[in-house]
């Protein structure tokens, strides 16, 4: 087991502005097949989900520290939508509860289709670029940030 000791005397943060994008998803579209397409249509750098609301009928989720896929069928509602989005690589998790109120949650994977709806507003930070790179500790690709340069 890795020994890793956060050192946490100084913690950078990058500061930028805002834009947002509204989406509305319809019945029978795939959540994250969807919002892959609005990342790479507007080509988003750097970027959030800030909110979704919504329902699924189907959800497809990698649990915490598991190697596959697990699925539900069903009717769900989305309770939670948040990650960090980037043509270079997004890391987005979903939490949606059943009809009593059971909520279950993980990364997000293609086969969240959705049911009635899923409203979305995206967060964009165009002075920013968000890259995914080998981080020594685990070895996961981990979120590097990059202010973009002036031309």
């Amino acid at each position: 087991m890795l020994n890793a000791q956060p050192t946490n005397s100084h913690v950078p943060a990058v500061a930028a502005t805002m834009q947002t994008y509204s989406v509305r998803l319809k019945p029978g579209q795939d959540l994250k097949k969807s919002l892959e397409m609005v990342v790479q249509q507007e080509r988003i750098s750097a970027g959030a989900v800030l909110t979704c609301v919504g329902s699924l009928t189907d959800v497809t989720l990698r649990l915490a520290n598991q190697e596959t896929a697990s699925v539900w069928k069903g009717h769900f509602e989305i309770v939670s939508l948040v990650g960090t989005l980037s043509v270079n690589g997004s890391h987005v998790h979903l939490s949606v509860s059943d009809s009593t109120g059971r909520t279950i949650g993980g990364h997000l994977l293609d086969g969240c289709i959705i049911y009635t709806t899923a409203e979305l507003v995206i967060g964009v930070m165009p002075e920013l670029i968000y890259a995914r790179e080998p981080d020594p500790t685990f070895g996961y690709k981990e979120l590097v940030i990059r202010k973009k340069q002036k031309k």
